[in-house]
């Protein structure tokens, strides 16, 4: 009987210390999605699939895609007053967006538009020549200004030629149409509309090679305390991206259902998603066609307009020890 107790309690023990350590071993709580609003613009679709093929899931990360067709301001007001964990922007916007918001970082270079930005015009402007005294719209403030700026140069033409309204891509084909207008940036979907209404191409990025990148953007704290899950969001967009080029149809018919648009308006034609290896080089100071020389273009146009005083450090700006999946 007295080793029957003595078992007893040596079992009674072993149950509470195990109990005990159980216990000291605080529950892993479950970490809410990485929230990111997603234009309508072919660079960012690769976050689509990711989605939708379950990419994200597979890398660990839980992400929460917000579709929006009015891609503006408010939704960088937005990320700003953080109610976003990241963003995708153009390096020129992210120029722009870094002035005021000092505590973010671009992680990821997702494309460059080769062809797929361009300046759309009605049938009599001819050539850049034919703008001199006329209406073209423009997101000013940001790289849409810097786009059509450059633009404008290669004809020996200043932003002074022109009359320049403020309109973001989506506007530009009805303001051509009504003759609001003469000649507009925009892209796909809307260049289509704009096609279909009378209007022609008059000039694309394919003509400024390396100016027209854009990027993941992540605010600082969501770096700081959520690196795996960056780390995870980075390499499923870079599967999904590399997916979707070696599965053009399925790709394309991915993205027509999520955001309800014409699988004739889905095209990779004009822009280059840009790989690993692409964003290894990008991310590069020394090389000559890294992003920093691309965003001193960008700073040094945005401060001799005064749409901003002052950019932080360049360097602190971009972030490429994500790019790399776990060792």
């Amino acid at each position: 009987m007295f080793k029957l107790l003595k078992y007893f309690s040596i079992f009674l023990i072993i149950i509470c210390l195990l109990f005990a350590c159980y216990a000291s071993v605080p529950t892993e709580l479950k970490r809410p999605p990485l929230k990111m609003p997603i234009g309508y613009f072919v660079g960012e679709y690769p976050g689509i699939i990711a989605k939708e093929k379950g990419f994200f899931k597979a890398q660990g990360v839980d992400v929460e895609l917000i579709y929006n067709k009015r891609y503006t301001q408010l939704e960088r007001a937005n990320f700003s007053a953080g109610k976003y964990d990241g963003i995708t922007a153009s390096l020129g916007s992210f120029i722009i967006l870094s002035a005021t918001n000092p505590d973010i970082q671009g992680v990821l270079v997702i494309d460059e538009s080769i062809g797929a930005d361009v300046v759309v015009a009605q049938s009599q402007i001819k050539t850049l020549a034919d703008l001199k005294g006329k209406k073209l719209g423009a997101n000013l403030g940001g790289f849409s200004e810097v786009f059509v700026t450059e633009m404008l140069k290669t004809a020996n033409l200043t932003s002074d030629d022109v009359n320049l309204l403020k309109l973001e891509a989506l506007e530009i084909p009805q303001h051509l149409k009504n003759n609001v207008i003469q000649a507009g940036h925009t892209w796909e979907p809307y260049l289509s509309e704009a096609i279909k209404s009378g209007g022609h191409i008059l000039f694309t990025s394919k003509q400024t090679p390396g100016l027209i990148l854009d990027m993941i953007i992540f605010r600082g704290d969501t770096i700081r305390d959520r690196p795996q899950d960056i780390r995870a969001f980075v390499q499923a967009w870079l599967q999904a991206a590399a997916y979707w080029k070696a599965n053009v149809q399925e790709g394309n018919a991915i993205i027509s259902k999520a955001l309800k648009i014409p699988s004739n308006t889905v095209s990779l034609e004009g822009v280059n998603l840009t790989d690993l290896a692409e964003n290894q080089k990008l991310f590069q100071s020394s090389n000559p066609n890294s992003i920093y020389k691309t965003a001193n273009i960008y700073a040094d146009f945005f401060i001799r307009s005064g749409n901003v005083t002052r950019i932080p450090e360049l360097k602190s700006l971009f972030n490429s020890s994500f790019l790399n999946p776990p060792s």
